[in-house]
């Protein structure tokens, strides 16, 4: 049996207000080339399909185009996808009953039966192999919210929710299936050892709790495709317990990431190989600085000249990073004349004070966008400012507590 694995789409992300949506069309055309060519039984995609819980249209457009397309062109494919923590798992399975004609499988939330029975049946999907027999099962674990593994049969403890969730779930999985077959786990979550980007993926702390152990996934679990953290990883060195990461850059702090899907084969309970599919840039991001302003500019005229003939849409993100001695009025005035007919789009500029961010060689200073700051920073600065003394422990529980209640009630339909 042969798997793709990918995760962490976004789609509808803008980067600092420019929209991606041709970066996006440019990987989903790819990725059917891929399916067309390798032909695999099940495509997993482990999580936020979409970078916020209500995406645009097109964005919602741009998935449903996919999967018609990708189920045109391999009929017998199979795909699994599940929500992450960008998105909302009501929206996510909302078309289920039209996807599941495609042979698509949505699962976005974890329901239990009365008396505290976990409804695994709607987690467990058959995956048949080219010969339509169950190769595979697998077990489908969309990010799970304090609401969905906490309450009167469960208790209040976050983290030990999360693992009767796994326990439950893996062990109706080994009831069910019969000798030779895997069992694939697809899973959105924070791994401990997991390495993550300056400022790409939210925070997925509630209250003390954050990475989980990748003991929650026993031997019996041929594969376990991970979604949420955005650099492509093994959580602790082990082949079987992988994250792919994005498919493009969503930040520049991922300028050097490998962008991947992963080609996964199993030979019926063993897994035999995970090799990886490159996926092509179609836009760059670059980073220049940071700089004082006079060597910014110097570099700025050395960038390629615009090429009229050239595609717009292919033109490299660009953001500037500049040290100042001085506030500057009309830096970015400065800038857009350095940058005219450059073949770059600007998005960025950061502007850092030389003595306060980068004197000392440390640039931990430096000035910080609110996009880059987790909602738990963002109150713990603004805490300090206001009562001047560090925030309390107890009351960022209380916080995160809150906030999550918030994001629940925005992902309602």
């Amino acid at each position: 049996m042969r798997l793709f694995h990918t995760s962490d789409w976004h789609l509808g992300q803008s980067l600092h207000g420019q929209d991606r949506d041709f970066e996006h069309a440019c990987f989903l055309d790819w990725l059917l080339k891929q399916l067309r060519e390798r032909q695999p039984d099940v495509l997993l995609i482990a999580g936020d399909i979409f970078d916020t819980v209500n995406p645009p249209v097109k964005a919602q457009e741009r998935l449903y185009d996919f999967i018609v397309g990708a189920h045109e062109q391999l009929p017998l494919l199979t795909i699994v996808m599940i929500a992450g923590n960008h998105d909302s798992g009501s929206r996510i399975e909302l078309p289920a009953p039209l996807m599941r004609r495609l042979r698509t499988h949505a699962l976005g939330r974890v329901l239990w039966l009365e008396d505290g029975v976990l409804d695994s049946e709607r987690l467990l999907i058959p995956l048949p192999d080219a010969s339509g027999a169950t190769a595979a099962w697998c077990l489908a674990l969309p990010f799970l919210r304090p609401a969905e593994v906490t309450g009167a049969h469960l208790g209040d403890d976050y983290l030990r929710g999360i693992g009767q969730v796994h326990e439950r779930l893996i062990a109706a999985a080994q009831a069910k299936r019969q000798p030779g077959q895997a069992l694939i786990a697809i899973s959105h979550a924070h791994m401990a050892g997991g390495s993550v980007s300056q400022d790409s993926e939210r925070s997925l702390i509630i209250g003390t709790a954050e990475a989980l152990p990748a003991s929650l996934f026993g031997e019996a679990i041929s594969y376990v495709a991970l979604g949420h953290l955005h650099k492509p990883q093994r959580v602790n060195g082990e082949e079987r317990i992988r994250y792919c990461g994005s498919p493009i850059p969503l930040s520049f702090s991922e300028i050097d990431y490998p962008h991947q899907i992963l080609d996964v084969v199993c030979q019926g309970e063993q897994l035999v190989s995970v090799d990886t599919l490159l996926i092509p840039r179609a836009v760059d991001l670059k980073r220049i600085g940071p700089l004082p302003l006079a060597q910014l500019l110097a570099q700025l005229a050395e960038l390629p000249e615009l090429d009229l003939l050239a595609e717009v849409t292919r033109q490299p993100w660009l953001e500037v990073r500049v040290i100042l001695d001085e506030p500057q009025p009309d830096l970015r005035q400065q800038i857009e004349t350095a940058l005219s007919n450059k073949a770059v789009r600007l998005v960025r500029i950061a502007a850092e004070y030389a003595g306060s961010a980068h004197a000392d060689g440390n640039d931990s200073a430096a000035l910080i966008d609110l996009d880059q700051l987790t909602p738990q920073e963002l109150f713990s600065r603004a805490w300090l400012a206001q009562y001047g003394n560090e925030v309390d422990q107890g009351t960022l529980d209380d916080f995160a507590q809150l906030l999550q209640d918030v994001q629940q009630e925005a992902e309602q339909p």
